[in-house]
């Protein structure tokens, strides 16, 4: 246990919507905090999309091991069910050393997987691939259409262009026989007693601070680095391929649009996510929110931290 630590050591989440800051904190933290990072962003789990993911460079990580990074080749589907084994063990494993796990990012489901009660559904590789072929050839409004027909609650909850999330409550619904609400993750006490914290900004700040971080990607090559993981296979992934950036960069390849309207599309793509997090995020009420733009942020966070760790050691 690090100097000054109170208690039993809880893990720290900083999650919140895109760009707000949420790497540096992390690392702040876990500098202060003894602690390990672990990742929750779903396209980071990927080798070589680097540019268009943000994926902190190795060099200015600060020394720290980071865990669930470049650990899918682009042709592997990322699934949530995966994920959650997997970076469970992270955490147990560096809980079992005596730091802190500092887990980071913004994929939405993928923090619920990691710290809320959440079993899967098994699933079914001919009914799951079924539904993708209708997807890659009928496209996401057919989908949508099968999905209102057989489970109305879940296409009214799904936005209609998250093809793969379709596909996947259209391959529970027909192999359980139950809506796919019955398999939502039960909300309590965050696993292992995370405290999470929520970093977010004032929305035109935040914006402005999309379209300059989109900007950097396509002038530090990520036309390039989209190049290179087509030679890797890139269209072949389910999952890679979809992701912001990437689909906007292929579909210029295609001849589609050009580069600047390329460009454009991600940021609107990435600010309308931006909006889903945040929608998301705050409907959680054990998140505990600070603005990524005080510069007290650190000081605040972990005060946060402090008195929650206190909080244990007082029951």
């Amino acid at each position: 246990m690090a100097p000054g630590r109170v208690g039993v050591i809880r893990p720290v989440a900083v999650v919140g919507p895109t760009a707000t800051g949420k790497s540096d904190l992390a690392l702040d933290l876990a500098e202060r905090l003894h602690g390990e990072i672990v990742n929750i962003d779903a396209m980071q789990l990927y080798r070589g999309m680097d540019i268009g993911t943000a994926k902190l460079p190795v060099a200015e990580r600060r020394g720290i091991p980071h865990h669930q990074l470049d650990v899918l080749d682009i042709t592997e589907t990322a699934t949530v069910a995966a994920y959650q084994t997997a970076a469970r063990a992270d955490v147990e494993a560096i809980l079992a050393r005596g730091r802190t796990p500092v887990i980071v990012g913004g994929s939405m489901m993928y923090v619920q997987a990691l710290l809320d009660d959440w079993d899967f559904p098994a699933t079914d590789p001919d009914i799951r691939a079924k539904w993708e072929a209708v997807l890659e050839e009928k496209g996401v409004v057919i989908v949508h259409e099968a999905l209102k027909q057989a489970d109305p609650v879940a296409a009214a909850t799904i936005l209609p262009t998250d093809g793969r999330r379709m596909v996947r409550a259209l391959e529970v619904v027909e192999l359980t026989g139950r809506p796919f609400a019955a398999s939502a993750p039960q909300i309590g006490e965050p696993r292992w007693g995370t405290t999470i914290l929520g970093v977010d900004r004032e929305t035109a700040e935040l914006d402005a601070r999309i379209e300059l971080r989109t900007a950097k990607m396509f002038e530090s090559g990520l036309l390039d680095e989209v190049h290179t993981l087509l030679g890797q296979g890139l269209r072949d992934g389910q999952t890679a391929r979809r992701a912001i950036g990437y689909a906007q960069v292929l579909d210029f390849i295609d001849g589609e649009y050009d580069l600047a309207e390329a460009q454009e599309r991600t940021f609107i793509g990435t600010r309308r996510y931006v909006r889903r997090q945040r929608s998301w995020f705050r409907r959680d009420s054990r998140v505990h929110w600070v603005n990524g733009a005080d510069p007290d942020l650190v000081v605040q966070a972990r005060a946060i931290v402090d008195e929650a760790a206190h909080s244990v050691v007082g029951e």
